[in-house]
């Protein structure tokens, strides 16, 4: 059984993946009993979300105790910092999204992983659900064709938190704003299935409180092949159905249901679906779409546990490094107000 210690509780979501080990047992083979939070209310939601957890003085105590590896979902800006005393402590890493609020922070974690040789994985949800993993392979095998276009609609309904605004996610210190933490959800997936673009054009508005920075945004993206991905960015939705588009050659591919909002409303039909050109009617997966976003989440249990169990990892250093890079570049598209390269190291300004 892995030991695992968590650092910082300020990403909700950990509750969802450390919660799903402790409830797994011996499934996963990892058992978190530990983690450093200074907040003394998160503290007090830890006792009750995950019971048992010894709540350590420091992350120096914590990185000092028989721990093989560490979960750090602190706040974004201290990302880098962690990384680097955890690898330094000779702990396997895993990291919740996104990597960092700049490039050269990122610069930081892959070299503190690379020059310590920990093992890390960044954690995204994305990159772990069923029906996205199948997208990928259809676009990745030919059996529909070359692909033409990819369509992303992404949301989450914060306008309707309580509070939201006030939260650190909104802090420009601790996390940037919404469209930084958030966006880098389909635009990883985007680099998952594809690789990286070349080009990406991107406006940005905040339309809801001015408090809660970018809420709204779309951004294009060209790939040296033609392609086009087109991911929009809507962080002020009620409610959703349609997510994913693609068009291929010989085919095309829809996906319901793929977010936060789109798990909302009771859900008819078939989740994910394609279309061969010369078939009769579409095809059903059959993959079963989430019942809501927090089953969504606890299913990264599984990926993260068979990483820390000698796995690859769901997202090397590297990887995450470049998806930042087209987060960011997307703040430089709409700071310039026309279409930049991916590879613009202005992005380093950002």
């Amino acid at each position: 059984m892995i030991k695992l210690g968590i650092i910082g509780l300020a990403h909700g979501h950990v509750y969802s993946i450390a919660g799903e080990w402790l409830r797994g047992g011996e499934k996963y083979g990892v058992l978190p009993v530990s983690y450093f939070e200074a907040d003394d209310a998160r503290c007090a939601d830890a006792v009750k979300r995950l019971p048992g957890l010894v709540r350590e003085s420091s992350v120096e105590t914590l990185l000092q105790s028989d721990i093989k590896a560490v979960l750090i979902t602190c706040e974004t800006a201290y990302h880098a910092e962690m990384a680097e005393k955890a690898a330094r402590a000779g702990k396997d890493i895993i990291m919740y999204k996104p990597m960092a609020l700049t490039m050269s922070e990122a610069d930081r974690i892959v070299r503190a992983v690379n020059e310590n040789r920990v093992r890390f994985t960044l954690a995204w949800q994305m990159r772990c659900d069923a029906q996205n993993i199948r997208m990928k392979q259809i676009c990745q095998s030919g059996e529909l064709g070359d692909v033409y276009m990819f369509r992303r609609r992404h949301g989450l309904s914060v306008h309707t938190w309580q509070g939201f605004e006030n939260t650190w996610h909104n802090d420009a210190r601790l996390n940037r704003d919404i469209f930084a933490d958030d966006s880098s959800h389909p635009i990883d997936l985007m680099h998952w299935i594809f690789g990286m673009p070349e080009t990406v054009m991107c406006e940005m508005s905040t339309m809801h409180d001015d408090r809660v920075k970018n809420d709204n945004g779309a951004a294009l993206f060209k790939y040296a092949n033609g392609m086009i991905a087109e991911i929009t960015l809507c962080f002020t939705t009620c409610a959703a159905d349609p997510t994913t588009e693609i068009y291929l050659s010989e085919g095309t591919v829809i996906q319901r249901y793929g977010d936060a909002p789109g798990t909302k409303l009771p859900q008819s039909g078939e989740g994910l679906r394609y279309y061969k050109n010369g078939d009769k009617d579409w095809t059903a997966s059959a993959i079963p779409s989430p019942a809501s976003q927090g089953e969504r989440l606890a299913a990264q249990a599984g990926p993260l546990a068979a990483f820390l169990n000698g796995g690859a990892p769901v997202c090397s250093a590297e990887e995450a490094k470049d998806s930042l890079r087209l987060v960011l570049s997307c703040y430089l598209s709409a700071r310039e107000g026309r279409r930049v390269s991916v590879n613009d190291d202005r992005i380093y300004e950002i």
